[in-house]
Formats: C-alpha cells, sequence, structure tokens
C-alpha cells in the first residue's frame, strides 16, 4: 500500500526542533523526501552562532527510520539562501512538491519598549523568511505547470499565530508578522490556485522552546509522553504535525486559503472577518456629531481592549 506522501518531496524550515521537528519527522513518515532547514542558532531570540547539528540530527533521525533526508542549514530571511534552499530540493529530489514555513524567533517587549533592531528581526525571519522561499517554490511550480500544461501538485504551510486571532500585548512584532503571514498565504492562495498549487495557514499551540513562557503555568501531563498512553501532553507539537500531513496530501486538493488553528486533538477552520455592524449616514456625509451618536451607544459597555469575537466563541484565546 502506498503512502499518501510517496514520491514527493518536501522543504520544512526551522525543523531542527519543536513544532518544525515533529512536522519534518511526519512528512517523512507519511512518505516525503524531506529537506530539513534550520540556522541553528541556540537562542529562541535568533542569538548565537548558527550550527549544522539540529538540521543534521532530524536528517539522520529520517534516514535512520528508512526515509530520504538531507539537512540545509541556511538562514530563511536571506532571499539568496532560501533560494538555495529550494535549489538544494529540486537538484536532490528532482522537484519541489510541500514547502512548510516555520523558521520563527521571539524578540518580545511592549510596543513603547521596543527598538528598531527588534521589530526588524523578527519581521525578517517570519515574514520575510515566508515571502522568500514561497517565491522561489511559486517560481518552480509555475515554470513545472507551463512546461507540462497541467497543474501540479504544489502545497504551501505556513505559520501564524493566535497571536494575530487574539493579540498579544508583548508582541507587537511577532503578532504584526504573523498577520502579515496570513494576508502572505491567501494572496499565494489566489495566484497560484490555476496551477495547481494550494497555500493554507495554520495557528498551532504546542510546547516548544518559544512558547515556553506562554505555557509555563500548565505542564505537561504525567506518564511517559507516548502517543496513546491516555497521558499524552495536549500542548506536544505531535498534536499538530497531522494536520500539516493532510494539507501536503492530494487529499487536501480542494483546501486553499485557508487558516486553521490546531492544538490537543482539536482542528478549528477560522472564517474570515464578518461585519459585526454597519451604520449609514442620515445625510450626504457623516459628521462628527452623527459618528458620536451612532458609534458611542454601540460601544457602551464593552471592553476597551475587545478583539475578534470568533477568538472568544471557539476558545483561542492564548494563555
Amino acid at each position: 500500500m502506498s503512502l499518501p506522501l510517496e514520491g514527493l518531496s518536501a522543504i520544512v524550515t526551522g525543523a531542527g526542533r519543536g513544532l518544525g521537528r515533529a512536522e519534518a519527522l511526519e512528512l517523512a513518515r507519511l512518505g516525503a523526501s524531506v529537506v530539513v532547514n534550520d540556522y541553528g542558532q541556540p537562542g529562541r531570540d535568533g542569538s548565537g552562532e548558527g550550527s549544522a547539528g539540529p538540521a543534521e540530527d532530524v536528517a539522520a533521525e529520517i534516514r535512520a527510520a528508512g526515509g530520504s533526508a538531507v539537512a540545509h542549514t541556511g538562514d530563511v530571511g536571506d532571499f539568496e539562501e532560501a533560494g538555495a534552499l529550494v535549489d538544494l530540493a529540486i537538484g536532490t529530489f528532482g522537484k519541489l512538491d510541500i514547502l512548510v514555513n516555520n523558521a520563527g524567533i521571539l524578540r518580545d517587549r511592549m510596543i513603547f519598549s521596543m527598538t528598531e533592531s527588534e521589530w526588524d528581526s523578527v519581521i525578517r525571519v517570519h515574514l520575510k523568511g515566508h515571502f522568500n522561499t514561497t517565491h522561489f517554490a511559486s517560481v518552480h511550480w509555475r515554470e513545472r505547470s507551463k512546461a507540462t500544461g497541467g497543474p501540479v501538485h504544489g502545497r504551501i504551510i505556513n505559520t501564524s499565530s493566535e497571536a494575530f486571532v487574539a493579540g498579544s500585548a508583548g508582541q507587537p512584532n511577532y503578532a504584526a508578522a504573523k498577520g502579515g503571514i496570513v494576508g502572505l498565504t491567501t494572496s499565494t492562495a489566489l495566484a497560484l490556485g490555476k496551477y495547481g498549487v494550494t497555500a493554507n495557514v495554520i495557528c498551532p499551540r504546542a510546547r516548544t522552546r518559544m512558547t515556553q513562557d506562554v505555557f509555563a503555568a500548565i505542564p505537561p501531563d504525567p506518564g511517559n509522553g507516548q502517543p496513546g498512553d491516555g497521558r499524552f501532553d495536549p500542548l506536544a507539537p505531535e498534536h499538530v504535525a497531522p494536520l500539516v500531513g493532510y494539507l501536503a496530501s492530494p487529499a487536501a486538493a480542494r483546501v486553499n486559503g485557508q487558516l486553521l488553528v490546531v492544538h490537543g486533538g482539536m482542528v478549528a477552520i477560522v472564517e474570515r472577518p464578518k461585519v459585526a455592524a454597519k451604520f449609514d449616514t442620515a445625510k450626504e456625509l457623516f459628521s462628527y456629531e452623527e459618528l458620536d451618536e451612532l458609534l458611542s451607544p454601540y460601544y457602551e459597555g464593552r471592553p476597551a481592549n475587545e478583539t475578534f469575537a470568533a477568538a472568544e466563541v471557539l476558545g483561542l484565546k492564548r494563555g
């Protein structure tokens, strides 16, 4: 019996640890050949010297299990290195079929304390990093589609966050980058659909070094941490990886431009924002006075920091 991703090749960025590692292992388990990308810096803020260790370790783990994998240690925030990453996948496996963008860093600070470099570095790795790899992958898929005269198997799975959905006071750079990734994904989905390529975005909730502060108050369930033992940590990255595997597969050909929240045995499909209320002027133009009469009563009694109602309804608010 063939595996769902047999004969396909994938790139997973930030795959040396945490979510990316779990996703790379899952794609390999489903039959894909994998390029494991990780810059290998020890600090979750992107500090320290890069190392081939994390990427090489995961690639070796895949090979030891009978799969096919190579490591790449380039910085996806660098346009040329992202191009080299895509070239490595094509050169090694003959083509690229799946791109999972997961690499990121944190440099948390309140907006009034954040420096320009703290803003720029997070936007660069998350948002620009997603763009860089997507650009080169989309060029490859467009050329393949034109050469064959038909659609190709192309899958993009991007990584956003509930920091975008529900807000995060100490992460204006991170929340902005993750919101930008959603916009990038929906735009890409529209642009590449005619070539057979889908682009979707997930908001995972998982216990990794990136979220160690957020989930510090929620200890892992006791036990040996193995799936199926009844005590498996609901915040383990392994809860997220199967959705990535599904979105990467032929079975998800009709899933495009979607935002999905996933954690602990739950997947929620998030609709685009809806209009909560609508007001029309009684005259040709609104005046300050008319807007005050219409809007002030509407917001009376509502929390001053109310964000998307969907986040409350779905129970998706962080922490």
